[in-house]
Parts: C-alpha cells; structure tokens; sequence
C-alpha cells in the first residue's frame, strides 16, 4: 500500500459533498494531467482537452475500458477550469453528477480507474497555498467557514477569507521590518564610519514610536482571539430557578420551538435538557434545569443534583426570579453562590412590574426578549463594542504566534528603554518578524503544514 504525502502534483479526487439523498453529487479533482484524465472518461473528450478555463460541458461519465464500449456510468456535468485560474492554481475539474451514494461512488470508481488518486484531508487547500492563491490565514478560513454555526462567525470568516487578517499582519510586519532595517544600518558600520551625531543615536531605537504602535495592533488582534472563540466553539448558558419561575417557557422561547413541558406543576422539569440556539450571532448551548429546591422527591432530588452540577461549568447563568412570587430568601442564596458570570431575570414582568435594577421580561408574551438577548451579548463580551473588532483572529495557531510577537517586541523595547546596545534589541525585532511571517507562511515548514491540513475534511 502506497502512503501518499502532501506537495506532490499527482491528480487527486474527492467528494466536495456527503454522498446521500440530494439532487447533486459534486466531486472535485485538480492535479497534473487531470483535464486528459477526465477526458478518457467523458463521452465527449474533445469538450474537455478543447475547451477554455472557467467553462461548462455536459456529457456522459464512462466506464474507462478499452475492451468494449464505453459503459454509461452517470449523466454529469463538467466545470473545466485551466492553471492558473483555479482554486488550487492547477487545471482542476468539478464533476457535478446525480446524487444519491451510488452514483457518486461509480464516479469516484471511474476516475480512480482513469488514474486519480483519493485526495488527503484538505490537499485541494494546501496545493492553493502552495501555487500561491491562499496564504494560511486565509487557507485556514476555508475550514472556518465549513465550521461556522452562526452568520456572525460565517462573516468573520469571510473577512478573513478575503484577506483582512493578511493585510493587517503584513503592515505590522512591514513596519517592523522598517525598524529591524533602521538598527541594523547602524550594527553594519565600523566605529570610525559612525558620525559624532550618529553616535548619540546608535543606542537607541530607531522609529521606537512606530515600535509602539505595532505592538497595540498586535495587543489588539490578541484580544480579538477570545471573541472569535466564542463564535466559533459556542458558550454554555444554564438556565436557573426555582420551580415555576418559567424556566422551560424562557428555554422554547429562545430556541423559537417546544423542546420543554411547560405546566403550572412546580417541579415538572426533572432533568436538563439543551439545544443549540444563536442568540446575537452567538453560539449558545442553552440547558433547561430542574427547579432549584429542597426535596423529598428522589427522582426530583437527582435532577436537582445534575443542575447544580451544571451551573459550575456553565459560562453564563441565566437566573430567573419568579415575578408573581418576588425574590425569595432562598433566591438570594442560590444567587450569592453564583461565582460565574450570571444575570438575573424577572419573568411575569406582565402580571407583576420588576424592581428598577432587574432586567424584566416574560416568557409567556416575549415582552424584554430582545433587552434580553442584548444583555446576554454584553455580558460575554464584558464590552459590546468588542464585537466589532475587525480584523480578528481565527485559531489557536494564530493567536499562539501572535502572542510570540508581541513578547519578542516588549522584550525588544524594554532593551531599548534601558539603552541596551542594537546587537542585543535586533534579534527580538526578528524574532517578531519570523512569528508574523508563520502566521501568514512566509516562514513555515512541511511538518507544520501536514499537520495542520490533515485537520482540515476531505475534499477541501
């Protein structure tokens, strides 16, 4: 068995799509030799060999068999695009056939025959970056974008895709380079060729303002790591109370569906359940609790047990006070206990006003939902306008580097604040220049690169 590796130009091919019930199957290949290849299993090849980049055909997918004649496997069409207009930067082909897993799979069966081989996880991407088409942030977006469970975290992918991070990584890293360039003028000079002038300066760094100015934008894209987080992994939000305080009718209103059994019995919710909700572009894993309270129920008592389990690893406490009963004794304890971030919420806001300080809603006629989900976003940013931040971050790996940035250009200005020779100050200015150029993959390996594709799904 033969172990294929990435950077080779051998023809690959893969679904684009999971094979299933729909109307289309796509199937992507890209590769040297691919259009000829294709070609040897298309009813009329010259409509491939032949035809311009960026083109349609439609035609008959065979059976690659010289023995007899051509054997019909799907009927298809052929998106032909030439090198070096494609997404991989090699003449590539998009096989869009009939859906269902049969037709899909004789496909793959006749391209696999024609020559291709089964492409790795995220080798279309890779190749892209490699020809030059993507640099990492934005390879690494083409992940993010399969990823995204929200329109906030779609965007902030786009963005990335379209090559925002880039830019703003590469200005950072030019200006850095202008100061490395600037210090190292005065590190290739002999004594007797720096001037009386020159001299006073020959300690210091040069340009230290744009210096400090760098340093800030990278703090900031940093700080942008934490938000993108949260759209991309989501955050747990534990709704909390005692019985009756409307719990499950908050949870179906925010999911805008009946998951939970709404009664006027106090104690009808025995266990939590969750579903994924969006709620401002946020990905929010939403838990219905048990009503919080002593019992002498043994299958309530459980249930009550795993809901307080729950809120010590919840991110966000939705706590609901129960407005036709008010603020209880009992409230007041379970609320000083909450160490996480939590907001408590009036509901029945309807039946009864709430206090002036409480946020006031009611689950039963959706009044202060949207007031609601306002607060819900501030109270994970800590600061609304964080949201706004572009460009941001978009993995682990970015932000890992950026922080290596900016550690190597403090370290860099604190030498220079204490008028530390340039010999010392120039190797940290560089060390921040080859951080921002990995992020980009300017400075990169192949080790790093497997590992990092090999994450990616199959056919991207």
């Amino acid at each position: 068995m033969i172990n294929f590796s990435y950077g080779d130009d051998s023809p690959i091919a893969a679904f684009a799509t999971t094979p299933g019930k729909s109307a289309l199957t796509l199937i992507r290949c890209s590769g040297k030799g691919s259009l000829e290849l294709t070609a040897s299993i298309f009813s009329s090849p010259e409509k491939i060999t032949r035809t311009a980049g960026n083109t349609v055909v439609h035609g008959w997918i065979v059976t690659p068999n010289s023995d007899k004649p051509h054997e019909r496997v799907d009927d298809a069409l052929v998106s032909v695009f030439r090198a070096p207009k494609s997404y991989t930067g090699e003449d590539s082909l998009d096989i869009s056939c009939h859906g269902g897993s049969a037709a899909g799979q004789a496909v793959m069966a006749a391209l696999r025959t024609a020559g291709f081989r089964d492409a790795l996880p995220g080798e279309f991407t890779f190749r892209a970056f490699m020809n030059g088409k993507l640099d990492l942030t934005r390879a690494e977006s083409v992940m993010e974008l399969v990823c995204a469970r929200t329109d906030r975290g779609r965007s902030n992918a786009i963005n990335r895709l379209s090559g925002v991070l880039e830019k703003e990584i590469n200005a950072i890293k030019n200006t850095l380079v202008e100061i490395l360039s600037g210090a190292e003028i005065f590190l290739d000079y002999s004594d007797d060729e720096i001037s009386a002038d020159a001299e006073e300066i020959a300690g210091r760094l040069p340009n230290e303002k744009l210096a400090w100015e760098a340093l800030t934008r990278l703090q900031k894209l940093a700080k942008s790591w934490q938000l993108e987080l949260i759209y991309q992994e989501g955050i747990l939000a534990v709704i909390a109370g005692r019985p009756n305080s409307g719990k499950s009718s908050l949870f179906n209103l925010l999911l805008k569906e009946e998951r939970s059994i709404v009664t006027e019995v106090p104690g009808t919710t025995r266990d939590w359940i969750e579903a994924w909700v969006s709620i401002e572009g946020i990905p929010i894993r939403l838990v219905d609790t048990a009503g919080l309270r002593d019992s002498s129920d043994r299958v309530e008592k459980i249930g009550v047990e795993r809901s307080r389990d729950l809120l010590e690893t919840a991110d966000l406490v939705l706590y609901l006070i129960d407005g036709e009963v008010g603020i209880t004794d009992e409230d007041t304890a379970l609320i000083d206990k909450l160490v996480m971030p939590h907001l408590v919420i009036w509901n029945k806001a309807d039946i009864v006003p709430a206090p002036k300080e409480l946020l006031a809603i009611s689950a039963k006629t959706c009044e202060g939902i949207e007031k609601l989900t306002a607060a819900i976003k501030v109270e994970i940013a800590a600061n609304a306008k964080n949201y706004d931040m572009t460009p941001s971050l978009g993995t682990v790996r970015q932000k890992n580097l950026v922080d290596a940035a900016i550690n190597a250009l403090n370290e860099a200005l604190n030498l220079a604040e204490k008028d530390e020779p340039l010999d010392l100050v120039s190797p940290m200015l560089r060390e921040a220049v080859n951080s921002l150029g990995e992020i980009t993959g300017e400075v990169s390996t192949s080790d790093i690169l497997e590992e990092m594709f090999s994450k990616f799904c199959v056919g991207k």
